[in-house]
């Protein structure tokens, strides 16, 4: 059984990590931290978890996590991920960071857009951007990886493809993504409280998500050229999912069928993307709790501009899923492994 550690385990990231590898049968975790409620058992906190037993919360500290574990998750905030991502490395543990402190390979942008100098930037060049579908071979080589953000995820699995392929122009790029409250952490925030997001629906961050620099670092990757995007999120009074609409433009002569078939042809043996049927397009509740992602798309011959509609839990593809897929790539074991939890409907 390979050892893990979850650092940073009372969030919902952390959470869902626990959720999920309590299914895994090559995964013990032997190691949970939490500044806040060190010296606690786990169950004692979340009753849920009792499949992990006396598993107490510690502090985060480098030397005792590489005592336990050979893998650890970093479910910190931003800066905090990268220090100890170094401290780990150091002492010979693979990392996988759920933070943003890796995802994006220039330093500058990583500051500009984070408002904080990075705390190790020596190690970004290294780091594997963690899309598991995009970047297979990278990421069963690494021993740094990078998880990806939630939005990008969900506006990534549509687009990379179509990039590659070189079948849609890099102007004009929208993408209006919708996300329920989880994505925006465990942490108490009045903006956050029931009776200020119920029966409500916002957008926010209009034009300054800093996951905007992320999605088009990877878009320009798949494109071999630089690529802009409009970004726009939105705040769902749902507790999970994110749901994805992208706006683009075909290039010249090429059909939705061309579209579809360059989807489905990338998707092609990967266990959790689906492109569905002409016609269909996704909901957040079809994959809830799951790893799975769903694409839909429609080209609109008034408009001339393809429509892709993809739906993600941002917690479990969005997050946590993926760090668990991207763990099973760098062991050399199937992608599934102790994901293959069907969904929790309704």
């Amino acid at each position: 059984m390979l050892r893990v550690a979850i650092v940073g385990a009372t969030g919902y990231t952390g959470l869902e990590l626990l959720r999920l590898l309590s299914g895994h049968p090559q995964v013990e975790v032997t190691c949970v931290t939490s500044r806040k409620e060190a010296g606690k058992p786990l169950s004692s906190i979340f009753p849920f978890l009792t499949r992990f037993g006396d598993l107490r919360l510690i502090e985060p500290s480098p030397d005792e996590i590489a005592a336990k574990a050979e893998v650890a998750f970093l479910c910190v905030p931003h800066g905090a991920a990268a220090e100890m991502a170094a401290s780990l490395l150091e002492r010979g543990l693979k990392v996988i960071d759920l933070s943003a402190d890796f995802r994006l390979k220039d330093q500058k942008v990583y500051e500009d857009w984070y408002k904080v100098r990075h705390p190790a930037p020596h190690l970004l060049a290294e780091a594997v951007y963690g899309l598991c579908e995009a970047h297979r071979d990278e990421i069963r080589k690494a021993r740094l990886v990078a998880n990806p953000g939630c939005y990008p995820t969900a506006s990534l699995l549509p687009l990379v493809p179509l990039f590659r392929e070189g079948l849609i122009l890099k102007k004009g790029l929208i993408v209006d993504a919708k996300s329920g409250v989880s994505g925006a952490g465990r942490s108490a925030k009045l903006g956050l409280i029931f009776c200020e997001v119920n029966e409500d629906f916002c957008a926010y961050n209009v034009a300054k998500h800093r996951h905007t620099p992320e999605i088009e670092q990877e878009l320009s990757r798949a494109a071999g050229e630089e690529v802009l995007i409009n970004f726009t999120t939105h705040l769902v009074p749902m507790n999970r999912g994110i749901l994805a609409t992208i706006y683009a433009w075909p290039k010249e002569g090429v059909s939705e069928a061309r579209l579809r078939e360059a989807l489905e042809s990338f998707y092609q043996g990967s266990p959790f993307v689906e492109v569905l049927p002409e016609g269909a397009f996704p909901h957040t509740a079809h994959v809830k709790g799951t790893n799975r992602a769903l694409i839909g798309l429609k080209a609109d011959p008034r408009t001339g501009r393809v429509i892709l509609v993809s739906a993600i839990d941002n917690l479990v593809k969005g997050a946590s899923g993926q760090a668990i897929q991207n763990l099973n790539l760098m062991m050399g074991w199937p992608e599934e492994t102790g994901l293959t939890v069907p969904p929790l409907f309704p």
